[in-house]
């Protein structure tokens, strides 16, 4: 058998998909972070439309130019970012995004801070590139909110960047305003980029998301559309940033992907231009169901900090990876923590991308596990 790369010994399938691909049908799943909604209807209406007039060909690499301006009309309404459409580069997904990153931006001898808890692809896609990942604790005594000092601590002449995630995954916490725009100040003060990655954005309750891009040119916003319009399957996002920067990660694009799906795009497109409705509705539910299970874990004496944005909760328990098996043995599929960095075999991740009969069904199995 041919060796695999040396860089990929260190790499371990997903925690998430190894739940996900549990195979008990009667198992109820709060491992997956995947809305159980449909996608918009004039989403469809649009796809069909498309289909219907041949629209399944190459687009620009960067992604069709309609669909760019939408997103950066989006950008300078939502986030106070103006960004030109050539600066912006649609993807397959924010996980093309994101590996796009830390391939064109990271190699051996540079250190990369990311969260810790934080989404496992980070961790991975630094450890692809070889350089070095620094965790930058979330401490719960903040409630998992990473602060500027933890950032600032953690900052040395190696450091290449900082992939910042607010609201979080898989925390659910949402970072303050004074910590984002201090940790910008710090990007440009020590010539490091920020890589935002904004997916969870309009997931947020009671609370208000800045994008540090707002604050300085060292950041580039990685965000899509499969959490806010449920198309998780259609995978398609996009990266925004200085124009200099995109064109050096289009090579990165060009050559892996050469464009993201040209059906995709036009559900993107559909979707930002289209009515908005959707979201605000979906959002409810899912602050519907946050409501719940803050409420259950509560009742079950399951620690959790407040569930700010996003749709996860990040309860502590004495041992993960035991709890995660009770909690399959009654029917409840979990994530254990450890999966999310250095600090978290205490912490399970449950997603309550579900319905709230599920949800609540869910808890009434938890119940049982002694």
């Amino acid at each position: 058998m041919v060796k695999p790369a040396e860089r990929l010994k260190s790499i371990e399938l997903s925690q998430i998909r190894k739940m996900f691909e549990v195979c008990d049908e009667n198992a109820i799943s709060l491992g997956i972070g995947e809305p159980d909604f449909d996608i918009p209807e004039n989403v469809k209406i649009a796809i069909n439309d498309a289909l219907d007039e041949g629209f399944t060909h190459y687009t620009h690499n960067k992604g069709f130019l309609e669909l760019r301006e939408e997103i950066s009309k989006k950008l300078k309404i939502d986030n106070k970012v103006n960004i030109d459409p050539n600066s912006i580069l649609v993807t397959v997904g924010a996980s093309e995004a994101l590996y796009m990153c830390a391939q064109g931006f990271f190699e051996k001898g540079d250190e990369i801070l990311i969260p810790d808890p934080g989404f496992l692809s980070y961790k991975a896609c630094v450890d692809i590139s070889e350089a070095t990942a620094i965790p930058v604790e979330a401490k719960i005594s903040n409630n998992y909110k990473i602060k500027f000092e933890d950032v600032e601590e953690k900052i040395s002449s190696k450091t290449k960047a900082f992939i910042m995630n607010s609201p979080s995954n898989p925390t659910g916490a949402v970072m303050d305003k004074k910590d984002i725009k201090t940790i910008a100040d710090l990007a440009t003060d020590h010539d490091f980029i920020i890589i935002s990655d904004e997916i969870y954005e309009k997931i947020i309750y009671d609370k208000k998301h800045y994008s540090p891009k707002q604050f300085t040119d060292n950041a580039i916003i990685i965000n899509g559309f499969s959490k806010t319009y449920a198309m998780t399957g259609l995978r398609i996002g996009y990266l925004a940033g200085e124009e200099e920067i995109i064109e050096e990660l289009l090579k990165v694009h060009q050559y892996n992907t050469a464009c993201a799906p040209s059906i995709s795009q036009i559900a993107g497109y559909e979707a930002l231009r289209g009515p908005q409705g959707y979201v605000k509705t979906m959002v409810k539910e899912f602050k519907r169901r946050k409501n719940l299970i803050s409420k259950r874990l509560y009742d079950l004496n399951l620690k959790c900090t407040p569930l700010e944005g996003a749709f996860y909760a990040f309860p502590q328990v004495e041992n993960a990876k035991d709890y995660v098996k009770k909690a399959l043995d009654v029917g409840v599929i979990t994530v254990p923590g450890s999966g999310f960095g250095q600090t978290c075999d205490c912490n399970v991740r449950m997603s309550y991308a579900n319905s709230y009969e599920n949800i609540e069904e869910a808890m009434n199995r938890l119940e049982k596990i002694k």
